[in-house]
């Protein structure tokens, strides 16, 4: 069966679904909108099946010999009481790691999430994947079902937790004592959030997140990479100021935007997946983090 990509969709069903994903549209909008581009047989209710995520075939399985992993509960006194994630290192650590706190999209800690911690720990970083919606019954295995309880959240609350993540980051039993984040989405927003927060954090990678406000950024004391979509327009309206007021406090950054890439073009499991540019952006990731957390 031929995988389908973004190419196989008018524009303006992938605009309607961007909308969908971050709460702007329901999905009886969704429906109602999309139906006028459905052809050749298709519907509304099958277009929105085909872009919704598949996670089906994950590239590192959970029981892969060479890794570790395990879900942790840590007290989160900032936050709801308890915060959990899913932590994964090498099976073999035979010296301290650097730490990679993974912040998922809007719906929680995911299949999707969690493959890409143990991608991350095949690395050689210990990866830390807490999950916004444990205060609420954690992810639950449906992403419609997440959407909708992830509008619930107490964001302040909820960004006080990944702020304690990233202090618990410090203490894990094997890390070296440096913080990376890496956020897609939501969680590349709660990348750029950190960045201005939380003093643990010595390196950010957004991927499509939403920028701080430019008045924030004057704390922004960590090197960024920053990793956006051509086509996003919703997220890149708000980098001309972000670049800005990243030029006026000096902070050190780089940028790339993905030439032909759909908001999502990192995430495997869904049409909008761009392999070429995820694969080129991981690995300008993972350079980073080896760089920039290295000691």
């Amino acid at each position: 069966m031929t995988r389908l990509t973004a190419n196989d969709f008018d524009p303006e069903v992938l605009k309607l679904f961007d909308q969908y994903v971050h709460g702007q549209l329901d999905r009886r909008g969704f429906l109602a909108q999309a139906g006028r581009y459905a052809v050749g047989g298709a519907t509304a209710t099958s277009l929105l099946a085909a872009l919704s995520p598949s996670f089906a075939a994950q590239m590192i399985a959970p029981t892969d010999a060479r890794i570790k992993a395990s879900f942790v509960e840590f007290p989160s006194p900032n936050g709801y009481g308890t915060l959990r994630g899913y932590l994964v290192e090498p099976a073999k650590v035979t010296a301290k790691l650097p730490v990679l706190l993974v912040v998922h999209e809007n719906r929680g800690l995911n299949p999707h999430i969690e493959d890409i911690a143990r991608r991350i720990a095949l690395d050689g970083f210990i990866a830390f994947a807490p999950d916004a919606l444990f205060p609420l019954g954690g992810y639950p295995g449906d992403e419609d079902k997440a959407r909708e309880l992830f509008a619930k959240l107490d964001q302040t609350k909820t960004r006080a937790d990944f702020a304690e993540a990233a202090r618990i980051a410090t203490t894990l039993p094997h890390a070296s004592g440096k913080v990376g984040v890496v956020g897609f989405c939501w969680g590349g927003g709660i990348a750029n959030y950190l960045a201005t927060a939380a003093p643990q954090i010595s390196a950010a990678v957004p991927f499509y997140g939403q920028q701080p406000p430019a008045s924030e950024v004057a704390k922004i004391k960590i090197p960024l990479l920053i990793h956006d979509a051509e086509k996003d327009e919703r997220v890149r309206a708000g980098w001309p100021a972000y670049e800005t007021a990243l030029k006026a406090n000096k902070v050190d950054y780089q940028y790339f935007v993905y030439p032909g890439a759909e908001h999502g073009f990192n995430n495997d499991t869904t049409p909008r997946y761009d392999a070429a540019n995820a694969k080129l952006a991981w690995q300008r990731t993972m350079d980073f983090f080896k760089a920039k957390l290295a000691g």
